[in-house]
């Protein structure tokens, strides 16, 4: 049952007095549950928990948190129907995608503990003493990664699930070793709630301390900003807008002891349309993107919203098809009012810029919170000039720009702020035509597709999700796949400590059986 309540640690509280409702977009009607916003002393009280919690918490071993996030994914599965309708009365998605969200989160749960259980990613160093050595001796050294303490992550509006409560950010943290504190998203409140009372109950099934794991409710901004304001907070998961996470990101680098802020923000995630491939498949591609563009309402960071092509005969095929294409698919519903009306004066904004072709524009009648797709064609040179347009329109929204030539489109690649992906759509001629292009959009980028469309996130290893500013705060790291762990937590040495207090993971005997680095060589033996 959903009682609108905090959870502070284990308990539920709510002590506040301002209230607040979640929204059904497909009915345009509000839900019927209130929900309290936290209070400074609850907004409190979930760190002090969460700091006592990781003098504990993060000497668990691997196994035992592995049992923890296993927990985490059975208690999910048993929430059954209640969390899909709930999930589904809050955002509006089909069906089909509130089960395949929730088959990616308990996805990302069991990998996790999988990573976690086996042990090799604390990336053991050894560098044995060498007392003999000349003229100094060597000292002995053993490195391996530790947590960095309570985290804060951020709800996103578009997963309520996967990256949201229980999501990558959440999920990654405490496989490190660090207590969470969710700032529950207000479009998704209930299905937050639902699924920290799954969390709740799974740490205290598996035994793990009091405050491992906290979710705040908040309407605003307030909440989220004295959470990472907040002197033991020490790191912050963000996916969103550009503003919003660009605002914590300065917060946290105000404060006495800055810390770091893992923020995924927004993305165009240019298309290269190469000439040979144009020219085979032109009519293909157009079909497939008209689809792109539009998969869930364009609300996905992945949505292509910028398409480069050389000026031409078959540029012209593939934009007049994408056009067709495009004007056939029926507008579904967006998540929120809020998001609604924001792509409707984002793209009124865009609209108004000069020089601008417009291609496609779905023009019937559509419900209240419905998205009408929009594409647009413009030149090089004017792409060049208004960087208005080089922002992005979170919605089902994409821009074609035409360029006289390679040069331009080189030009275009160079001036682009970073990107999560860029997709090249060639063929091997064009590839070795062209690798001053191809080398230009891999530096703006994450993630480079080949042949294909950006939407659709594998969840595995060697997926980065994450690219150069804006995209996200920091490059070197992804926010998807159990590599996202690194986010979380610090290289730490220890210098001439005695074996036999050593952690595991640097002992001599190897009792983990982890793969370690050891003078240099990768091998799990004993010393």
């Amino acid at each position: 049952m959903i009682t609108g309540k905090n959870y502070i640690g284990n308990q539920l509280i709510a002590e506040g007095n301002k209230t607040y409702k979640t929204f059904n977009p497909q009915l345009n009607i509000e839900n019927t549950t209130v929900f309290t916003e936290a209070t400074l002393n609850e907004i409190d009280q979930a760190v002090q928990l969460a700091s006592k919690a990781f003098k504990t918490y993060r000497d668990i071993s691997g196994q035992k948190k592995a049992e923890f996030l296993n927990a985490i994914a059975d208690e999910i599965e048993a929430l059954g129907d209640e969390l899909i309708e709930t999930y589904r009365s809050e955002s509006g998605l089909p069906e089909g995608r509130a089960k395949g969200e929730r088959g990616r989160t308990i996805g990302q749960l069991r990998a996790f503990a999988a990573h976690i259980s086996e042990g090799s990613w604390v990336e053991a160093s050894i560098d044995k003493a060498q007392p003999e050595r000349q003229p100094l001796p060597k000292v002995d050294l053993r490195k391996m990664l530790i947590p960095l303490g309570p985290i804060v992550v951020f709800g996103a509006s578009n997963f309520p699930l996967a990256f949201s409560t229980a999501g990558g950010d959440t999920v990654a943290a405490l496989a490190a070793g660090c207590p969470v504190i969710v700032k529950s998203h207000p479009m998704h409140a209930g299905t937050g709630e639902l699924v920290a009372s799954a969390v709740v109950k799974a740490a205290q099934k598996t035994e793990m301390p009091n405050g491992v794991f906290s979710n705040i409710n908040s309407s605003g901004i307030e909440v989220g900003q004295q959470l990472v304001k907040h002197p033991q907070i020490k790191g912050v998961g963000f996916t969103g807008s550009i503003r919003g996470g660009r605002a914590l990101f300065d917060i946290a680098a105000q404060r006495k002891e800055p810390i770091p802020v893992f923020a995924e923000m927004g993305s165009i995630n240019p298309v290269v349309l190469l000439p040979e491939a144009l020219k085979e498949k032109g009519k293909d591609w157009a079909k497939t993107y008209a689809g792109s563009i539009t998969l869930g309402s364009g609300q996905f960071c992945t949505n292509p919203g910028l398409i480069i092509g050389l000026k031409g005969e078959d540029l012209d095929v593939f934009t007049s098809e994408l056009a067709e294409e495009i004007s056939k698919i029926k507008p579904t519903c967006m998540l929120h009012p809020n998001i609604s009306n924001a792509y409707q004066s984002n793209k009124a904004k865009v609209l108004q810029q000069p020089e601008l072709n417009v291609l496609a524009e779905y023009g019937d009648e559509v419900q209240s919170n419905f998205a009408q797709q929009v594409v647009l064609k413009v030149k090089g040179s004017t792409f060049l000039e208004n960087k208005t347009l080089h922002q992005e329109v979170f919605g089902p929204f994409s821009i074609i720009v035409e360029c006289e030539d390679d040069e331009e489109l080189e030009d275009i690649l160079n001036q682009l702020e970073g990107q999560l992906t860029g997709t090249i759509i060639g063929n091997n001629t064009d590839i070795t035509s062209n690798k001053k292009i191809v080398s230009a959009l891999q530096n703006r980028v994450g993630r480079i597709i080949f042949n294909g469309v950006p939407t659709g996130v594998e969840v595995c290893p060697s997926m980065q999700h994450g690219g150069p500013y804006p995209a996200s705060t920091d490059s070197r790291f992804t926010a998807v796949g159990v590599d996202s762990i690194k986010r979380w937590v610090r290289p730490f040495t220890f210098q001439n400590w005695p074996n036999s207090i050593l952690p595991d993971a640097l002992k001599n005997e190897n009792p983990l059986e982890i793969l370690r680095l050891v003078d240099n060589v990768k091998t799990r033996v004993k010393l």
